[in-house]
């Protein structure tokens, strides 16, 4: 792990609770290859641990996770770097496969954006607790690329052509839309939200 990484995931275990922190509010928490890889450590390394959750949250109210750090790809790409792309989407959609089959429950806390990547690290997990600032989308086609992170798995299971319509337009939904549509799973108001790590702390596995 970099330097920069160690700063941008604070990882540790509380009262036996993994508690994961993205820590890159100037960015809105776009990932980097060093931050996925981090992530993915920290969960590795808890694989057998006597945990009763994972917590994934934000220290920004303004994003849990605006998606992968486009412009940093788009940098790679310009300069050649085919390898340094390939590496940066091999290592998201390996941390997203290993969050859809932890062996304890992973609780996303999403407070404010949740685009992209940042659905890639919650909508596999088991569940998504939302605010009334959440703002959730998969906004890739803007950029002309298409929704990845496992979406052609979870947008078609969304409500009647809610996934599609989604999918083809970027569009925004708040809290609301997203527990309709199951993209979260349970709502705790923002100056709550706290809570829900220490409501799980101590809990048996």
């Amino acid at each position: 792990m970099t330097d920069t990484a160690a700063v941008e995931i604070l990882a540790d275990v509380h009262r036996g609770v993994g508690r994961i922190l993205l820590n890159r509010p100037r960015a809105l928490n776009a990932l980097t290859t060093d931050m996925v890889s981090a992530i993915d450590r920290a969960l590795a390394s808890w694989e057998h641990a006597p945990l009763s959750a994972v917590v994934l949250a934000s220290t920004s109210t303004k994003a849990f996770c605006a998606g992968g750090d486009i412009r940093t790809i788009r940098e790679h790409s310009l300069a050649g770097d085919v390898e340094a792309s390939e590496r940066f989407f091999a290592s998201e959609y390996r941390l997203n496969a290993r969050i859809a089959e932890y062996s304890v429950p992973v609780v996303s806390l999403i407070d404010g954006l949740c685009m992209g990547g940042g659905l890639g690290l919650s909508v596999h997990g088991g569940f998504r607790v939302v605010t009334e600032r959440a703002v959730l989308a998969m906004p890739e086609t803007g950029i002309g690329f298409f929704p990845d992170i496992g979406a052609s798995y979870f947008l078609p299971r969304l409500p009647g052509a809610i996934g599609m319509h989604l999918g083809l337009t970027g569009q925004r939904i708040d809290a609301a839309d997203a527990l309709y549509t199951g993209l979260a799973t349970h709502f705790v108001p923002a100056d709550l939200l706290d809570t829900v790590g220490d409501a799980l702390a101590g809990q048996p596995r």
